[in-house]
């Protein structure tokens, strides 16, 4: 059990030689360093080589920009990236990655494209480009360049799951966007019976929250209630004893502050929570990214019958956010 801390510990990355494929494509299979073309060759001209573990990215796993240049889209010549996921781990994952292009001239953000890289099994390595279609018009031929910020993953075994094929179990479980005003936070988890059979939960989802490194964060108290943090979330009243026929719904609020007062410790910072919907269910990794400030204090809400969401509505984060 660890205690997580801001600013986070870097962690240790494992930095290699990584093939890269045309602009455009994405391939899957072991890394063989010493073949394949250049990173200029891969995403135009202009190559550009580093490396991040990215924030949040745990042993054993590394992404890494190998080639920065531009390609021509509807009429403009518009800057791309090629990085590569290796998966140095034991089991498969699923990363989102979230990356920034940044102006060479002035290094003002010019757009954070989030990717998300499925199903990368243990010793493979997946490549990917990418050019982003909001980028500013100012941003030229060669005058912007690309960093990793962030880099999350999941278990497979463990991945939120929105649409697609119903889980084994029967029912998804994912996260939401959330919402955020005044240092209060509430992201909704979600529950939908997508199986043939009836399906019973009561009281409240059990969360445990894990830090950058996959391990449990201990000193945060996990509360029962969402009124235990702020009134007027929907995450309070008392729990309930819920069938859900196929194809109906639930919901459970997670509420936290991330005031810091600078006298009660550090603030903390997890960015994973495994949910459990109801004892011996297989458990869900998703990523709310928990900024809990210096309240150690988690309130979750008990599970609510809801309305069937609107297709389309929303965008669950891959990973679970």
């Amino acid at each position: 059990m660890r205690r997580t801390l801001l600013p986070a510990a870097s962690l240790p990355a494992v930095v290699g030689l990584l093939l890269l494929t045309a602009c455009g494509t994405e391939h899957q299979g072991a890394a063989a360093p010493g073949a394949g073309p250049s990173a200029a060759q891969d995403c135009g001209a202009g190559a550009d080589t580093g490396s991040a573990a990215g924030s949040g990215s745990p042993d054993g796993e590394e992404v890494v920009i190998v080639g920065t240049g531009t390609r021509p889209v509807a009429g403009r010549v518009l800057p791309c990236a090629t990085y590569s996921v290796t998966n140095r781990g034991t089991e498969p994952r699923t990363y989102t990655v979230t990356l920034q292009f940044l102006s060479t001239e002035t290094g003002t953000g010019l757009a954070m494209p989030k990717e998300t890289v499925r199903d990368v099994a243990p010793g493979r390595t997946v490549r990917r480009t990418v050019t982003p279609d909001d980028i500013s018009p100012d941003a030229a031929a060669g005058q912007a360049h690309a960093k990793v910020l962030t880099v999350r993953s999941v278990p497979v075994a463990e991945e939120p799951s929105r649409g697609g094929a119903c889980p084994p179990a029967g029912v998804r479980v994912y996260a939401d966007d959330g919402d955020a005003a005044m240092g209060l936070r509430v992201v909704g988890l979600h529950l939908e019976n997508c199986g043939t059979r009836p399906y019973r939960i009561e009281g409240h989802p059990r969360v445990e929250l894990l830090d950058e490194a996959h391990e449990r964060v201990e000193g945060v108290s996990i509360l029962e209630g969402g009124d235990a943090i702020a009134t007027g979330t929907g995450a309070d009243g008392a729990p309930e004893r819920l069938v859900l026929a196929p194809g109906e719904h639930a919901r459970a609020g997670l509420v936290w502050r991330n005031t810091v007062d600078g006298v009660t410790g550090d603030p903390v910072n997890a960015p994973y929570a495994r949910v459990w919907a109801r004892p011996g269910a297989a458990p869900v990794t998703v990523i709310p990214e928990f900024d809990l400030g210096t309240t150690g204090k988690l309130g979750v809400g008990p599970w609510k019958r809801a309305e069937k969401e609107r297709e389309g509505a929303g965008a669950a984060r891959p990973g679970g956010r």
